[in-house]
């Protein structure tokens, strides 16, 4: 066959190469080139024909060289047809053993994905046997949990219960049971903070309980101490400047130790533990401000239930006040020991705000019981537990000056019932009083008497006889031991807290000056009505001696006073009523003594107009000089020589006065010589018995009545009108009164002159008619 392409051609010689390439990469790779190229250059259809021809070369030597060996070809066949047969029986093996082994391949991919999914499974059975685990652990913690609850070991219980949250529920925390525990957690949180409230509780009514006794023991303590401070007082004197729990007390006392909380000898064991565990759990819950408030809340409910609805304190043992502030003061000294323990948890503010609502609750209490009490002694008793309590909480760091108005409170009605007892007692004294001077039969009675009187004897007291009389009667020294009994009582409410202060000095005074001017100095003052002169005499010598004694008593109040502040001397209105009281029965005295003269010069019997003179002393003279001889003698003996003398000077003038009177009565017209001889007599006889009194001031009352009846018997009435003789003779004589009753005996003088031997027609007896008061 022509060849269509040049044998020079490029193309056919590079496709004729390429042919004799021993591989068929490399053909491709040669191939690849000249097909590029082909197609860039359009020469397709000569490379397919390059090819062709290629073919066609290829074929034709085929065939001559199949020509030329044919038989071998032949027998190459048939080699090839047996190798072909055994190829096949190969091929069939082949497929044979191909399946046989995809047979075991497919049974090998079985067994191989068995033990995958049994190493699968394995893996999960680990994994959920390692689950399983770990749950098992968070469940053993979380009934350990539980199991730590019921043995009332909560912080123990709060921290496996953290260790569980934080811990144990993070390894398994893709399982369900970590979400639920997890949501259980605040749940067991309340429940164990439930738990350790309740026995919280449990702990608090316990101290509730046992706050009565630790304030018994807390008082008995501070009885101990009150009284080593008084055995200190009287083995040194400059521990008296120094009150109980005052600095120098505390000092002094330091040796001896005292827990209250922890003391075996009074069986006083306060565990705060439950309290610790508390705070400590809700510390770690972060609920401390909750708790503190809760407590705080709880304590409040306490100090309520201490706090009764009303207070008896009409029983002689003081059981109910006693519990009362027994259990304020074992609750106040815990709400102390918690602060000591504790750090911030209780304020000082919440605590003093009890301390005052308890004390305000119980001055209440107290005060609305008072109006019931009428025993001084059981209100005595009263303020020693409340004073006693103070003491107590005082030591305690509380501040008590809130009670200090409760102490006035108590001392206003003690002062009361004190002057309401000793009001019946004087009134009793005297109204029972005999009101005679006070006999004594020995030296042992007057010595008493003596000593509980404000009275100076006048006498020394190895000079007295027995038996003898004191001046005053039974009441005084009677009133004089009342009025050192109030005092004593009185002062007998003072104490570390309630000293002497201005309150006692000022009430004291105020009662005794009430019960002295109202219940002594005034009912003797209504006695004073009495128509017995001995009696009154009796009851201005007992005047006399009170009006000493208050200012004895000023003297003794005074220093007695512990207020410094006050000054000035202490003065009662007492003395000055005493004082005005003697005046009221002097003048009394002189109004009976005048009113009895007045009586006996009524019943002179005068006659003016007689004719015959007579020389005997009247009648009423004679009785009127034996009166007050008698009475000065007897009734008046025990006054003071003084008064007596006053009362004596009164007497005579008032006689003097109502003797010339007589006379100058408006119904004696005329005076005879004889009547005034008469007169003269009576003047003479009354001027010689004052001259027996031995005391010239009492002389000097009759002067007037002396000179007036000399002027009445003189010959020469002329002198009277005589300045200088007037002056001389009858200086004491009143001028009008005078020239009247010289009209009248000059007038006497003529009608007797004219009539000498007439008898008295007794016409003076007009002027016996008249009473001259």
């Amino acid at each position: 066959m022509p060849s269509a392409v040049d044998s020079g051609d490029d193309l056919y010689s590079a496709v004729k190469q390429i042919t004799q390439s021993s591989s068929d990469s490399d053909y491709i790779d040669q191939l690849v080139p000249v097909m590029r190229d082909v197609r860039y250059s359009d020469r397709a259809g000569h490379l397919i024909q390059a090819l062709n021809q290629i073919s066609a070369e290829r074929e034709s030597e085929i065939e001559r060289m199949c020509n030329s060996n044919h038989q071998e070809f032949v027998s190459s066949v048939n080699s090839l047809l047996r190798v072909r047969e055994g190829t096949v029986d190969m091929t069939t093996q082949i497929l044979q053993l191909n399946q046989s082994i995809q047979a075991s391949t497919e049974n090998l991919a079985a067994q191989k994905k068995a033990l995958v999914d049994s190493r699968a499974v394995r893996q999960s059975i680990d994994e959920t046997s390692e689950a399983l685990n770990a749950c098992l652990d968070v469940l053993r913690v979380a009934n350990q949990v539980r199991d730590l609850l019921l043995e009332k070991n909560h912080y123990a219980a709060l921290r496996s219960l953290d260790e569980l949250q934080n811990v144990h529920l993070k390894e398994v925390g893709r399982y369900k049971i970590a979400e639920m525990i997890e949501r259980s957690v605040p749940a067991t949180q309340r429940l164990i903070a439930n738990a350790v409230m309740d026995d919280l509780n449990t702990w608090l009514y316990r101290v509730r309980e046992a706050s009565q006794y630790l304030g018994e023991v807390a008082f008995y303590h501070t009885d101990l101490r009150r009284t080593r401070h008084e055995e200190r007082m009287q083995q040194d004197e400059h521990f008296m400047k120094f009150k109980l729990n005052s600095a120098m007390d505390l000092v002094a006392d330091e040796t001896d130790e005292f827990d209250i909380m922890n003391n075996e000898e009074m069986q006083t064991e306060f565990d705060f533990s439950p309290l610790f565990e508390c705070m400590h759990i809700h510390e770690t819950l972060g609920r401390s401000d909750y708790f503190r408030a809760e407590y705080a809340s709880n304590r409040r409910k306490q100090k309520d239930l201490i706090i009764p609805s009303s207070l008896n304190l009409l029983d002689d043992d003081g059981s109910d006040l006693s519990s009362l502030l027994e259990s304020i003061a074992g609750f106040a000294i815990i709400e102390k020991a918690t602060i000591k323990r504790t750090n911030n948890f209780r304020a000082n503010v919440d605590v003093d705000e009890l301390w005052d609502s308890m004390c305000q609750s119980m001055a209440t209490l107290i005060t609305n019981g008072l109006p019931l009490v009428d025993n001084d002694d059981l209100l005595l008793k009263i303020k020693g537990r409340v004073a006693l309590f103070m003491l107590t909480m005082e030591k305690w760091g509380y501040s008590v000056k809130n009670l200090y108005d409760l102490l006035v409170t108590l001392f206003d009605k003690y002062s009361d019932l004190l002057k309401q007892r000793f009001s019946e007692d004087f009134q009793e004294i005297v109204s029972t009083d005999d009101y005679m001077p006070m006999p004594i039969n020995n030296l042992e009675e007057y010595d008493k008497v003596v000593n509980v009187s404000w009275y100076t004897p006048s006498q020394a007291r190895e000079q007295l006889t027995f038996p003898c009389v004191l001046p005053f009667s039974q009441m005084y020294p009677l009133c004089c031991i009342d009025i050192r009994n109030f005092l004593n009582q009185i002062y007998l409410f003072s104490d570390d807290h309630f000293q002497r202060s201005t309150v006692i000095d000022e009430t004291l005074k105020n009662s005794l000056d009430e019960l002295l001017c109202e219940k002594v100095c005034q009912s003797l003052v209504e006695r004073l009505s009495s128509q017995y002169p001995g009696q009154i005499v009796q009851i201005l010598t007992n005047l006399e001696h009170f009006e000493i004694a208050c200012q004895e008593l000023q003297d003794l109040l005074f220093q007695a006073r512990s207020s410094g502040s006050a000054t000035g001397p202490v003065i009662l209105q007492a003395t000055e009523q005493f004082r005005n009281a003697k005046k009221t029965a002097s003048d009394r005295i002189f109004e009976l003594v005048n009113s009895k003269i007045d009586d006996l010069i009524e019943t002179a019997e005068y006659d003016w107009m007689a004719t015959r003179p007579t020389t005997e002393t009247s009648n009423y003279m004679q009785e009127l000089t034996r009166y007050l001889s008698n009475i000065m003698n007897s009734v008046l003996l025990g006054l003071p020589t003084d008064i007596k003398e006053f009362i004596y000077f009164d007497a005579l003038s008032h006689a003097a006065s109502a003797i010339l009177e007589l006379p100058l009565h408006e119904s004696v017209k005329r005076i005879t010589p004889a009547a005034v001889t008469a007169l003269v007599t009576d003047a003479d006889f009354l001027s010689s018995f004052v001259d027996s009194l031995n005391n010239p001031i009492l002389k000097e009352n009759l002067d007037e009545l002396v000179q007036t009846v000399a002027l009445m018997a003189t010959d020469n009435s002329d002198e009277f009108f005589d300045m200088t003789q007037r002056n001389r003779k009858y200086s004491k004589v009143d001028r009008e009164k005078g020239a009247i009753l010289i009209e009248k005996v000059m007038e006497g003088a003529a009608v007797a002159a004219q009539t000498p031997s007439r008898p008295s027609d007794r016409f003076g007896t007009i002027g016996s008619r008249f009473r001259m008061g």
